[in-house]
């Protein structure tokens, strides 16, 4: 008997494929999201330490963390300060604002909310502050 030779894959062989492919990516797609969440975190830690810096110049040129009587309105209040996604809400405090101190926030918010390490804080002798340790 003179039988031809069949070449390709089985059907068998496609679903470990399948499978192999499966299981790869449930472990790569958490840990990317985790990736994302931190990266999204310290953009908000960077922008925070932009409004700190925004401050001291601020307490240079008055002597007074103050606008008159209360809180100045920050430059931005927004984190990452360009695009029209929101992560973080970046605000003082509420009556945190005097002649010499200030503590800011950065409050998740969007697809940042389930975050951990949940509101972000920063005061003007440089304390950094997170629900959970290790964030910043």
């Amino acid at each position: 008997m003179n039988r031809s030779k069949n070449s390709g894959f089985t059907l068998i062989e496609l679903m470990i494929v399948v499978a192999i492919i499966g299981i790869l990516a449930a472990i790569a797609y958490p840990s990317y999201q985790n990736h994302i969440e931190k990266t999204r975190r310290s953009v908000a830690q960077a922008d925070l330490m932009e409004l700190a810096q925004w401050m001291e110049r601020r307490y240079t040129a008055s002597y007074d963390y103050r606008d008159g009587s209360g809180a100045p309105t920050p430059p931005f209040q927004k984190s990452p300060q360009d695009g029209s996604a929101t992560f973080y809400k970046l605000s003082f405090v509420k009556d945190s604002v005097t002649k010499d101190s200030f503590t800011l926030q950065a409050v998740p918010e969007g697809a940042q909310a389930n975050d951990d390490c949940g509101t972000l804080t920063l005061d003007s002798s440089g304390t950094k502050g997170a629900a959970k340790s290790g964030c910043w």
